[in-house]
């Protein structure tokens, strides 16, 4: 029994000695804090593993996936940088920020919220620091125009912690706000009223039951297909436009007041056929072959519309490329394009090694990758089609977000800010007459569907 004792306090001396040992080494990782919350800043080391990452700090895996959302699609990178939950409280003074007052007719909109303002359920729009009273709307000349917009995204006001995508919401919403900033003029003064419209049909179901929207001349929002068919029937009943940042799948013939910005399969495939049909006999096509059902839906359609565009392509089945027995499918005297069979990166980059290898024996060869691929070390040669532009000029508005916003905004691609200021514009230049918009981010140019809703027919074909 004795034995046993000092065996079981030798290791819990050894315990305690390594887990100190381990809280020295923390000190030496860089710290930073990332929306009000201290991170520690690690490169990834080589041979290890997320698993490993969690045990050496002392945090779960779903903590970091959290803050680097990019390891649920491609897993973790030697060398790239990572950030760590310290869990230690950050202290921040900030001033009380009023998030419950609309904002109504003033002659200049007042500045947005920073980033980490909760959204209400109700009508709102951020205006810190300031306040609307009476004597401003009594004094307002008669002879402005006033045009009442709603923004309707899932905020996830209730949550204590909002979620990746909630804080992307926040960044359109920032940026819709920048945009009706720039436009105000002594002419046309803006009412913006923003909801969140939470995950159910409930809450715009109730939206939709009250008169909360009947002075709204323009919707811009909602992200869940139940959602954004309730109040696509109520837009048709009154006449009044919904702008859709993110679905793609909705049947916009049923849908006339509807306004689509995401392209569709078909859109993306044609615009990638047209690409491929201006180089006409310098570009060989290959389509790397599994079985049917393992293709994705978008490389279905690629494979159709490339049959109905006439442009024909050699089979390379999947086992051949793996065995590194692909060169018989590949043409010495031109590019070969070559077309994966999933969209997805996970499933598409074991095989990318193999397509290297191609190319360091002298085929030319380029991948028909996705716009969501840039952020990875792909060195091939690239083709892509998106309904966002590659690099744009923004040191403008890099200058109005800094006089409205003192927090800075994360560095992502596509820029969710971008996208709402540009989506905001866009909708106010449609209740101006205009169907065509230049934005930071996306060009958008509205074509009817037959004679049902409207769909955004830029799509850009980009390469790297």
């Amino acid at each position: 029994m004795g034995y046993r004792l000092k065996v079981m306090g030798l290791m819990t001396l050894c315990s305690l000695l390594f887990m100190q040992a381990k809280a020295q080494e923390l000190l030496n990782y860089p710290l930073d804090t990332i929306n009000g919350e201290e991170v520690y800043r690690y490169q990834v080391e080589k041979s290890i593993g997320l698993y490993r990452v969690g045990v050496n700090f002392n945090v779960p895996q779903s903590e970091i996936i959290r803050l680097n959302p990019q390891l649920r699609e491609r897993g973790l990178h030697y060398g790239e940088i990572l950030l760590i939950p310290t869990h230690r409280p950050v202290v921040i003074e900030t001033k009380p920020q009023v998030v419950e007052a609309v904002v109504t007719e003033t002659k200049v909109l007042p500045a947005p919220a920073p980033k980490d303002t909760i959204v209400p359920t109700d009508t709102v729009v951020a205006a810190p620091d300031s306040a609307v009273v009476a004597d401003t709307l009594a004094a307002a000349p008669d002879t402005r125009r006033v045009m009442e917009l709603a923004l309707m995204l899932p905020f996830e006001s209730h949550q204590t912690k909002r979620s990746g995508n909630a804080e992307r919401m926040m960044e359109v919403y920032q940026g819709a706000l920048l945009a009706l900033r720039d436009m105000q003029n002594d002419s046309t003064l803006y009412r913006l009223r923003v909801y969140d419209s939470e995950r159910s049909e409930r809450r715009v179901q109730a939206l939709c039951d009250s008169t909360e929207l009947d002075s709204v001349q323009a919707i811009m929002g909602l992200v869940y297909p139940i959602q954004i068919e309730r109040m696509a029937t109520w837009c048709a009943a009154h006449q009044v436009p919904l702008l859709l940042p993110f679905s793609d799948d909705i049947d916009l013939n049923s849908h006339p007041y509807v306004l689509q910005f995401n392209s569709t399969d078909e859109q993306e495939a044609d615009s990638l056929c047209a690409w491929i049909k201006q180089r006409g006999d310098s570009m060989h096509c290959v389509l790397v072959e599994v079985r049917e059902a393992d293709l994705s839906s978008s490389i279905r359609t690629l494979r159709k519309r490339m049959s109905a565009h006439g442009i024909s392509y050699s089979a390379l089945p999947l086992r051949d490329l793996l065995n590194d027995s692909a060169a018989y499918a590949m043409d010495l005297e031109k590019e070969n394009l070559i077309i994966l069979h999933s969209d997805r990166y996970q499933q598409a980059r074991v095989v990318l090694p193999h397509i290297a290898s191609l190319h360091k024996v002298g085929h030319k060869v380029r991948i028909v990758s996705q716009y969501a691929w840039q952020k990875e070390n792909i060195e091939l040669p690239q083709v892509y089609t998106s309904v966002f532009t590659a690099d744009t000029n923004r040191e403008a508005y890099d200058a109005l977000w800094s006089q409205a916003y003192v927090s800075e905004h994360v560095s992502e691609s596509p820029r969710y800010d971008l996208l709402g200021y540009d989506l905001m514009q866009a909708l106010v230049a449609w209740l101006n007459g205009a169907k065509e918009t230049n934005g930071l981010q996306s060009t958008i140019r509205w074509n009817q569907v037959n004679n049902g809703g409207w769909q955004n027919a830029c799509v850009q074909v980009l390469t790297y």
